[in-house]
């Protein structure tokens, strides 16, 4: 049985061996430093939960050029399992969105019922409420053919210029509709956007953003993954863990920068740039992500 400090001592050994200090550390995998502390002494109880413990000694072993999957199965009896503990929470979100859209179903299903059944209705009134007023008031209906027919007359008396005007002026309004449909067109393809994979070395990928008028990165995550979105100064507008249910998404508008830097723990997330899907590489592991934003003009 290993003692709960040699996983630690043997990370901690390969930090020291690397000149880095604990700060330095920090700054690297954007873990607090108390949490570094507590992987080194084996305290993992501090930790948020198993699945962060396994995945921060994760990011710290990679830190310090260790290969976690190595260590995990040399330290196997140390290292915390992973267990769904949020199995429970997740099944009763499920169960919810499941009942409101059973609710909302059965609405709909009635709703195109009650429809007919208004329409038939309101048709059954009108043809007893005309039928009454024409049997209850002759001269009313015979009131009612004059002026009809009076509708009739006006509407044979007009000229053959105020026809031909109306023609021209409907020919003018398709003409310009036709006119307005292209120039849309052709700005729409000035505008589009390029995305471009310049190149790969290492984990890193870079990929450059061209004619578009925003910049915004989405994270839509395919399994459970620690991810950090900064920009090209090293500030970082979000970092933590993507639920692995598919629907956790992080987006964020980094208009105002010229580059962003996504650092993705392993490969069960999609990324998306202006809501284009960006290819990433085959990579079971930490992936770097550099994107240039080239501004509009």
């Amino acid at each position: 049985m290993l003692s709960l400090s040699e996983l630690g001592n043997r990370l901690k050994e390969a930090r020291e061996a690397k000149g880095l200090t604990l700060e330095e550390l920090q700054e690297i995998t954007k873990i607090q430093i108390r949490y570094l502390v507590g992987i080194e002494e084996g305290n993992y109880s501090m930790m948020p939960g198993k699945f962060y413990t396994r995945a921060f000694i994760k990011q710290y072993a990679e830190a310090v050029d260790l290969v976690p999957e190595e260590l995990f199965e040399e330290y196997k009896d140390e290292v915390p399992t992973t267990a769904n503990d949020e199995l429970p929470q997740n099944l009763s979100r499920v169960n919810s969105r499941r009942s409101l859209d059973g609710a909302s179903s059965k609405v709909f299903d009635i709703l195109p019922t009650i429809l007919i059944a208004i329409l038939v209705l309101a048709v059954a009134f009108l043809v007893w409420y005309f039928w009454y007023a024409k049997d209850s008031n002759p001269d009313k209906q015979s009131n009612n053919d004059t002026e009809q027919n009076s509708v009739y007359m006006k509407s044979d008396a007009l000229n053959e210029k105020e026809q031909e005007k109306a023609t021209d002026e409907n020919a003018n309004k398709d003409e310009k509709k036709v006119v307005e449909e292209e120039e849309k067109k052709v700005e729409e393809e000035k505008t589009k956007q390029e995305i471009t994979k310049k190149e790969t070395e290492g984990r890193t990928t870079t990929y450059e953003v061209e004619n578009a008028e925003k910049f915004v990165v989405k994270l839509v995550s395919t399994g459970k993954v620690w991810v950090d979105i900064q920009n090209g100064k090293n500030y970082s507008f979000f970092q933590g863990i993507l639920e692995k249910d598919g629907s956790d998404t992080k987006e964020v508008d980094l208009s105002k920068e010229t580059e962003a830097h996504v650092i993705i723990g392993n490969s069960q997330v999609d990324v998306f740039v202006n809501d284009e899907k960006l290819e990433l590489g085959d990579s079971s592991s930490r992936q770097d992500l550099v994107i240039k934003y080239a501004k509009e003009e």
